[in-house]
């Protein structure tokens, strides 16, 4: 399955994941001060990609 990020800092960039459906989960990028959640918003019937959207931040901890 495709994950498909729309807003935030992973906008434009595409995730392979496994399979099972996904959920959403955090991610940072690298040099990143804080994490964004990423949930699913619309899974193509026919493809199976995911358009994720971008649902909060967090500090990241060091």
């Amino acid at each position: 399955m495709i994950v498909q990020f729309v807003g935030g800092p992973l906008a434009g960039r595409s995730l392979a994941t496994a399979e099972e459906p996904w959920a959403g989960d955090w991610f940072t990028t690298e040099g990143a001060a804080e994490w964004t959640l990423y949930v699913p918003v619309y899974r193509d019937p026919v493809t199976g990609a995911v358009l994720a959207e971008e649902r909060g931040t967090a500090p990241r901890r060091r």
